[in-house]
């Protein structure tokens, strides 16, 4: 055995140790660490065909031959291209989500990158580097991590793809966004991202999946788009985990 393969497997059994398996998202014994329970998995509100190309978000309506947009796509369309999402945010992925950020359980990270990579497959295929929407650095120091590049990680290096976490900065503090309205959370975030002087020559030109755990108005998606493109990339497009319904148009 490799040596490298055998830290692997005692980092595994170590992990497992801290976390024994359990269900993603109710906490049960499970099989593997990181899965779902037969009752979670039938809960989660998995986002499949048709959706909208932009936003990522189910339609009611198949389209058929040719794109159909969401009303939202038409009426404001995004800075970046285009957004996929695993599951829309209503309890098993809002637990899922809240576990990761809040409690700690940084191995669900792992399971939830999978599920990711199996939903923005088209955009990973087209994708030239990978970049989390980054925490300013006083709220990275109170959190002591940014779960955006705890799934971004193991999604580049999946695919085979440059793993970028410095190309974009969150250079202004702002205030949480719970509660704001749409407005209220682009207002909230103008100036806040920038792409750093010396990291704008390895950006120009490239096609970036900027990564992040919820997209909720897209406001920090757009906002962080806004400044990867003022940075000389070419295209943005957005995979998160979860993403807050709209209505079905």
């Amino acid at each position: 055995m490799q040596p490298r393969t055998a830290l692997r497997g005692l980092a595994r059994a170590a992990l497992a140790l801290v976390y024994p398996p359990s269900c993603a998202g109710c906490g049960g014994a499970t099989m593997d660490p990181g899965a779902l329970c037969p009752d979670c998995w039938s809960a989660l509100r998995l986002i499949e065909a048709p959706l909208c190309p932009r936003y990522g978000t189910p339609l009611a309506l198949d389209p058929g031959i040719g794109a159909l947009y969401s009303p939202r796509a038409i009426a404001d369309p995004p800075v970046f291209e285009r957004a996929r999402a695993v599951a829309l945010y209503d309890d098993t992925a809002r637990r899922m989500v809240h576990r990761l950020k809040y409690e700690d359980r940084l191995d669900l990270a792992l399971a939830m990158g999978r599920m990711m990579a199996a939903s923005g497959r088209e955009l990973l295929a087209e994708a030239d580097c990978v970049v989390p929407v980054p925490l300013h650095r006083w709220r990275l120091w109170r959190r002591r991590f940014n779960q955006a590049a705890l799934l971004a990680r193991p999604l580049a290096r999946g695919a085979g793809l440059p793993y970028e976490p410095r190309v974009l900065a969150r250079v202004r503090a702002t205030r949480p966004q719970v509660g704001l309205s749409r407005a209220g959370r682009a207002e909230n975030l103008q100036g806040a991202f920038r792409v750093p002087p010396e990291r704008r020559g390895g950006l120009q030109g490239r096609r970036v999946l900027l990564v992040d755990d919820v997209t909720t108005t897209g406001a920090t998606a757009n906002a962080a788009a806004r400044a990867l493109m003022r940075g000389g990339a070419a295209a943005v497009d957005l995979l998160t985990f979860a993403l807050v319904a709209e209505p079905l148009g």
